[in-house]
């Protein structure tokens, strides 16, 4: 086991955290106790009536189980659409900024 202190402060890339891993799979005492990791708590959504009417509706229209996984599924596509165009208008600035 590599202590703390010793440990090198670049990341690691995911083929050398995998070495890393491998090779001290079956030391048991490079791994520490296990530790409980839970599910963090659902936020609570507040909708306006009529916004929450044509939700329920389209939910329908798109043969969803019930509309609160309708609109997960909704706001995931719209999250990762808006981190796509964060990263790419991110790239764009950093070109320009390079020439």
């Amino acid at each position: 086991m590599i202590p703390k202190n010793k440990m090198p402060k670049s990341r690691f890339s995911e083929s050398e955290i995998d070495q890393l891993v491998e090779a001290q799979a079956d030391d048991a005492s490079a791994w520490g106790r296990s530790i409980r990791v839970r599910r963090g708590k659902t936020t609570p959504l507040s909708l306006p009536a009529e916004l929450a009417a044509r939700a329920v509706f389209l939910a329908k229209l798109h043969r969803e189980k019930n509309v609160q996984s309708w609109l997960a599924r909704i706001i995931k596509e719209r999250v990762e659409i808006e981190e796509r165009a964060f990263s790419q208008a991110k790239r764009a600035l950093s070109a320009q900024v390079g020439r």
